[in-house]
């Protein structure tokens, strides 16, 4: 793994890290996810078991008909 150095607004960068901790990771952490999806690696590009899991709180209830779906 590189190493890369930037540069931010201390503020910036204080608020970053608790989002971070709130969100139960590191700073560096959040940016490594956040640099994957903007490579184009992020978990809807190819990655649909993955994405699937995350999503498995996600239940409707009941199945939808046909014309319930297409409505909009």
């Amino acid at each position: 793994m590189k190493n890369i150095t930037f540069s931010a607004d201390p503020t910036l960068i204080q608020k970053a890290r608790e989002q971070a901790r709130k969100a139960g990771m590191t700073l560096n952490d959040a940016f490594r996810q956040w640099l994957g999806a903007f490579a184009g690696q992020g978990p809807g590009d190819g990655n649909y078991q993955d994405l699937m899991k995350r999503l498995t709180y996600a239940r409707p209830g009941r199945p939808f008909s046909r014309q319930e779906l297409n409505e909009r």
